[in-house]
């Protein structure tokens, strides 16, 4: 049968993959039409609240044969996990599930390596809240035989999302944090490496996603200022800069990801393998 890709959320990752499977029927959740406007045909919008279960879904349940799941959770847990457990039976076709989580899981490792089997240990309310969805993932699919895997992603930057707009914008700022790096991912090879591993499942496996290079955040903003030919914003010391409290929780973690796992089991080839690649690619589009 042809494939069939359900994606509970159809934001930037899942706009990246659509791009990369013209031949597949896929179906995106929005909480809003509007917001689901897209230029792919073979893509059909699906209004999803998060409060109840879309009847849509359960129309084209049979021809659904991989979903990604990238709508992150909130106070109440994941969005998605209980109100599909009672339709799981309708869905007989499926393949591959794909649960999107987040590097933040592991918390703070004072800039050691995260790999796929280092304990999670988050740091914050955001952190342990992935931890919890990824715990209910799995428990989920243990229930029911369903073939999950699940990436833990770092920063993800692309066409429109990324520090030369940002530069554009006037809302690029240098922040200077002795020793701190941040793990990032090219949202065309984050792409890649879910669709490699819907051709060549492992249920129950695990992955790191990150691109080669982890690097301190100010050095990226001074090399897409370099990149537009413009003066970077000023360096500001962490301590005294004035940054909201959800910006300032993104530095209370230092760590770098291994990405050894996507590459010897997925086979996996970096289009963009540092922030500098994926930044020259993306200015000499502007």
């Amino acid at each position: 049968m042809a494939n069939g890709l359900l994606c509970f959320g159809f934001g930037f990752t899942a706009k990246e993959i659509a791009k990369k499977l013209p031949d597949w029927k896929i179906w995106g959740t929005s909480r809003s039409i509007e917001r689901q406007r897209t230029d792919f045909d073979h893509v059909e919008p699906v209004l999803f609240n998060g409060i109840e279960f879309p009847s849509r879904i359960l129309e084209i349940s049979h021809q659904v044969t991989h979903i990604l799941l990238s709508v992150p959770p909130g106070e109440d847990g994941d969005p998605v996990c209980e109100l599909l457990r009672p339709h799981l039976q309708k869905f007989k076709q499926l393949k591959w599930v794909g649960y999107l989580s987040t590097t933040g899981v592991y918390g703070d490792l004072n800039g050691g390596v995260a790999t796929e089997d280092t304990p999670r240990n988050p740091s914050g309310v955001r952190g342990q809240r992935r931890v919890d969805a990824e715990d209910a993932w799995t428990s989920l699919a243990q229930d029911h035989n369903l073939p999950l895997h699940i990436f833990r992603l770092p920063g993800i930057y692309g066409p429109g999302r990324n520090q030369l707009v940002s530069l554009q914008k006037g809302k690029a700022h240098r922040i200077v944090k002795k020793g701190h790096v941040f793990s990032r991912i090219h949202v065309a090879d984050l792409a890649n490496i879910l669709i490699a591993s819907m051709d060549q499942p492992n249920p129950g496996r695990v992955y790191n996603v990150a691109d080669d290079l982890p690097a301190p955040p100010q050095d990226v903003v001074t090399y897409a200022a370099q990149l537009l030919n413009v003066t970077p914003p000023p360096l500001q010391e962490f301590e005294a800069a004035a940054l909201s409290p959800l910006a300032r929780s993104f530095y209370s973690d230092n760590k770098t990801v291994s990405n050894e796992r996507i590459k010897t089991e997925l086979g996996i080839s970096l289009s963009f393998p540092t922030y500098k690649d994926g930044l020259k690619a993306l200015s000499e589009e502007l």
